[in-house]
């Protein structure tokens, strides 16, 4: 049934935007440190990368061939096709890896500091609160879109399930 691959659909994009949150909010609590060792680096800012879990593309071609072999029904305002159930496996959001930020370090002049390398410095986390801030805005409003999309397809659903029991 396409509502239960909807739900699907948006609770794949609330784990997702529930990790990046998480990622954020680590950024943040670590945006004042420095490097531990005089080798050592401070710590990296973080970026969680975000992918379809099947190319639209992808989607959109197979659908297409099973519309040249005949196997869906075509309509006014589009395909639709019936029988085919697994059509929404793919739908939806994964997490394909968190990533640390190429953005260099912070220098911060302190030649007293046994941290200090031979030019006097330590470098601070490359993590910029305006930035996270930004992101988790951003993360948060589409969460709530999520959520919201969600509560859409559940209300029809119980309204369909309601109009079968009569």
């Amino acid at each position: 049934m396409a509502f239960i691959s909807s739900l699907d659909i948006s609770t794949s994009a609330l784990s997702a935007q529930r990790l990046r949150s998480d990622i954020i909010l680590q950024n943040i609590a670590n945006q004042n440190t420095y490097n531990t060792s005089p080798d050592g680096d401070p710590y990296c800012r973080q970026l969680v990368i975000v992918s379809e879990k099947k190319k639209f593309s992808d989607v959109l071609d197979q659908y297409t061939r099973m519309s040249e072999n005949n196997t869906g029904v075509k309509y006014s305002r589009g395909v639709y096709y019936l029988g085919h159930q697994n059509r929404f496996k793919y739908a939806g959001v994964t997490v394909v890896d968190v990533v640390d930020d190429d953005a260099p370090f912070v220098p911060v002049y302190d030649p007293d500091n046994p941290l200090a390398d031979e030019d006097g410095y330590i470098y601070k986390s490359n993590v910029d609160n305006s930035k996270e801030q930004m992101d988790l805005m951003a993360t948060q409003r589409s969460y709530e879109a999520n959520i919201s999309a969600y509560k859409a397809v559940k209300a029809m659903l119980t309204k369909a399930m309601s109009l079968n029991g009569r």
